[in-house]
């Protein structure tokens, strides 16, 4: 006989974790070190109290909360993911993952079964974007992907220092040091797809392989700022217009692929930005996104190759600054092989597949075995209030999870 999780329990914590920020469109505004954070936290560490795991909170404050084993291992099974949203989010993204590894921890409790190793709760501080500008600040901080002196410089519009932020979670930035690594046994995330890969095979959960690699440059285009009205088309250095075509290209290039991989311009500034003034100058991020290195930089080839050509028509200067290049994180086959094992062994159907968006887990994966979970989202949505997941779909992924732990207790 299979343990089984409180769906109703875990539904009702969804909805109360949501409460926290809610937005009167439904949504949830809750980034880190905002009032509503500092409040989650608190609930969160009051209730691992409740549920009887020891509490700490590390220098980058994120949440450990410690259920201890019988002693065969030392090293702990963590779960976990994250309790911040984005502005106007959804109330899936980041709390399903950490209130299902509570939820997990409630149900070995009152089936009455103790582990090999000890089991961790974590719970992530800053995975998505914020005022610090550090979006997965917590497992970069622990994996030593940023230093102290990165976190104790920073600081956001209002003057509030990181360091004060933190302080006041409980942690303290001068005292961060990287996690050895294999300090822990296993690190499983269950996260929402927030995407519509699961939806198309009709598919209630996925298990993911590895994260895809993500490239971003900051293109500058220069051409000759001018009068609208006096200059004629012939005479024009239109640094918008070139953009535009370049823009246009992104798209054509990385749809001609007819792949996975994928290539976005999602910010962009025009200046000076006046009706009567040619643009004399544009900046954009250009984004690629693909679980293959090759196809990545080749993509971004092309993508460069099709600029240089657009800018000899329009008579502008391009330059580009790489601000961001992460590779892509494969994940460990022994804990997707757990997974795996485990929905086959609760006939829940399910497929293998990458996540397109990045994830705590892929910093975890530099320091211990790492797998992931996805839970299917409904028409893909996320960053968004409609997201959604079904409670039969998250009732299923939490019990496979439950499975691949108690599966991977007694074979790591």
């Amino acid at each position: 006989m299979h343990m089984k999780i409180n769906i109703e329990r875990l539904l009702a914590e969804i909805e109360r974790y949501a409460s926290h920020g809610k937005d009167p469109d439904g949504g949830v505004t809750r980034p880190s070190f905002c009032e509503k954070d500092y409040e989650v936290r608190q609930l969160f560490v009051q209730q691992l109290k409740e549920i009887g795991l020891q509490v700490h909170i590390d220098p980058i404050a994120n949440v450990w909360g410690t259920l201890a084993g019988n002693g065969n291992s030392d090293k702990p099974i963590v779960l976990g993911s994250h309790l911040d949203t984005v502005p106007n989010g959804g109330k899936y993204d980041g709390a399903l993952g950490v209130l299902a590894a509570k939820e997990i921890v409630q149900t070995l409790r009152e089936n009455g079964r103790t582990l090999n190793h000890p089991l961790q709760i974590v719970a992530f501080t800053a995975e998505e974007s914020n005022e610090f500008n550090f979006s997965t600040m917590g497992s970069r901080a622990i994996t030593g992907k940023l230093s102290r002196t990165d976190l104790s410089e920073a600081s956001n519009h209002n003057g509030l220092s990181l360091s004060e932020a933190v302080d006041r979670a409980g942690g303290d930035i001068d005292k961060i040091e990287p996690m050895e690594r294999d300090a822990i046994a296993a690190f499983f995330e269950l996260h929402i797809e927030q995407g519509k890969k699961l939806e198309r095979q009709n598919l209630p959960l996925g298990v993911v392989d590895r994260i895809v690699g993500i490239y971003r440059d900051i293109v500058t285009i220069e051409g000759e700022q001018n009068h609208s009205g006096t200059t004629m088309m012939d005479e024009r250095k239109d640094a918008l217009a070139a953009a535009g075509e370049m823009v246009a290209s992104v798209q054509r290039i990385a749809k001609a692929l007819n792949t996975s991989a994928v290539a976005t311009v999602g910010k962009f500034d025009v200046s000076p930005n006046a009706a009567n003034i040619i643009p004399g100058r544009v900046e954009f991020i250009l984004e690629v996104r693909s679980a293959d290195k090759e196809e990545r930089e080749s993509l971004v080839e092309s993508i460069q190759q099709s600029f240089d050509s657009i800018k000899e028509v329009y008579g502008v200067s391009i330059s580009s600054e790489n601000i961001y290049n992460t590779q892509e994180s494969k994940f460990d086959e022994e804990l997707i092989g757990f997974l795996k094992n485990a929905a086959e062994h609760l006939q829940i159907p399910h497929t293998v597949l990458p996540s397109m968006a990045g994830h705590d887990a892929m910093h975890m994966a530099d320091l211990t075995k790492t797998a992931m979970l996805f839970v299917r989202s409904i028409n893909g949505i996320s960053h968004n209030p409609a997201e959604l997941s079904l409670p039969d779909d998250i009732e299923k992924s939490v019990n496979v999870l439950l499975e691949a732990i108690v599966q991977a207790d007694k074979g790591i």
